[in-house]
């Protein structure tokens, strides 16, 4: 018994020294919580989709939050928030246009959001954040579906959101320390590196969506965020990306499901199961990608089943689809304007 014991605290030491990154998961973990359950009190309508939008955006915004002062990281909590508000606005507002006989689809916007993802990089951190946070607000608004009559709870959903994340995060003060990506090596080229990834998610997410129309995807949106979310600063970082999500989906996607027997029974179990896998999701992140999106496929597996979603054909298209967003986005880092360094890499 102590060894495993032994075993997994000496991992944490090696992947999180200092508990840093402990911290921070722990941190989102609750600003998810508090934003949720704030979503659900009769105060603020008490509606299933404003508990929904409130904890995906804390949840998210404090992911791409990487500051060291107390200040600063509220000024970009507050910031990260109202992106993922600006995001869900344009789905909302795109999504008329987009949609009917001969459209292409809501899901369309989603291009657009992933172009942000790698083009907003050139505006450092807060820009990083901000790109990626256009995309989770498009992205859970087209989950819910949402239409113009939901703009007030979109707004009150920011508002809330912005709340939960700023509080957790004053409380932990100085104790957290964010791991801040390497700077990659220079790009030659006339066209940024930015504006390049920027095309490359797009060009994959409008792939996606030709694909959705031509054949029809149980899911497309997971296709197009696994395209979005591999596409790195260089040919070589996005094809090491592609082999991390795979590797880390297929892991995490059947523990997942192997856990839908205590839906129904133990709900509670697997929320912290979730929260867990979470904290291990921010641990693993800066380095070891494939962890990460082994955690994060395990927590939307057994949060899909603990929320009434257990169609074994939808959750498992969660790991075909996106090892074709991934393929995508390696296609794309090879055909369209590929980065590499200027020494050939």
């Amino acid at each position: 018994m102590m060894r495993p014991l032994a075993a997994a605290v000496d991992w944490l030491e090696r992947i999180d020294p200092g508990t840093h990154r402990r911290i921070k998961g722990l941190r989102l973990v609750t600003a998810y919580g508090i934003a949720a359950l704030l979503g659900t009190l009769p105060a603020f309508s008490g509606s299933p989709a404003l508990s929904f939008l409130a904890g995906g955006f804390a949840l998210w915004a404090s992911v791409s939050e990487a500051r060291i002062t107390r200040a600063q990281s509220s000024r970009d909590l507050a910031l990260l928030c109202g992106a993922a508000v600006l995001g869900a606005m344009s789905m909302i507002l795109l999504s008329p246009l987009l949609s009917g006989p001969g459209r292409p689809g809501a899901e369309l916007t989603l291009a657009s959001g992933a172009f942000c993802v790698g083009y907003l990089r050139r505006f450092g951190i807060l820009g990083t954040g901000v790109g990626s946070q256009i995309y989770i607000g498009q992205l859970l608004a087209y989950s819910e579906a949402l239409s113009v009559a939901n703009m007030g709870m979109v707004w009150m959903a920011g508002l809330l959101a912005a709340v939960a994340a700023v509080v957790p995060r004053v409380l932990s003060g100085p104790a957290e320390h964010p791991a801040l990506a390497p700077v990659g090596p220079a790009i030659g080229g006339a066209a940024p590196a930015e504006l390049r990834m920027g095309l490359q998610a797009a060009l994959g997410a409008l792939v996606v969506v030709v694909l959705n129309r031509a054949v029809g995807l149980e899911q497309s949106a997971w296709a197009i965020t696994a395209c979005t979310y591999v596409v790195a600063g260089s040919t070589t970082g996005t094809i090491d990306r592609v082999r991390r999500r795979i590797v880390g989906t297929v892991i995490g996607v059947p523990l997942g499901i192997a856990c839908l027997p205590l839906a129904g029974h133990a709900p509670l179990l697997l929320w912290l199961a979730a929260a867990l896998a979470m904290v291990i999701y921010a641990m693993a992140l800066p380095d070891r990608y494939d962890i990460a999106c082994g955690a994060y496929a395990f927590t939307l597996m057994v949060t899909l089943a603990v929320t009434g979603e257990r169609a074994l054909p939808v959750l498992a298209a969660r790991a075909w689809e996106t090892l074709l967003g991934a393929g995508l986005g390696a296609a794309a880092a090879l055909v369209v304007l590929p980065l590499r360094n200027r020494q050939g890499a």
